[in-house]
């Protein structure tokens, strides 16, 4: 095996921001945010939205999502319901 290629693999806390839950494992990601733990040392504290904590295929509960909350979020993000009205409104306005 290569020397030097390989990423820096070491202990990493996962904090699950859904559930509140916090796990460690191994892995290669980093982080500015640190935490202290179980042990007494401190080590990278890396957030997550969904881990094997909260994800239904593992908990086997399934949680709603609301779809069309999230179109009408991108609309009013992009105020795409206002511009469709106001361009209606110059089309009528000019004719």
């Amino acid at each position: 095996m290569k020397k030097d290629i390989h990423p820096d693999y070491h202990p990493v806390v996962f904090k699950d921001t859904s559930t509140g839950d916090s796990f460690m494992i191994r892995s290669s990601a980093t982080s500015k945010t640190t935490v202290e733990w179980e042990d007494g040392n401190t080590y990278p504290l890396v957030t997550v939205e969904i881990s094997s904590h909260s994800h239904p295929y593992y908990t086997g509960k399934m949680k709603f999502v609301d779809s069309a909350g999230r179109v009408e979020k991108f609309q009013k993000k992009y105020n795409w319901d206002k511009r469709k009205g106001e361009e209606g409104d110059a089309k009528k306005e000019g004719e």
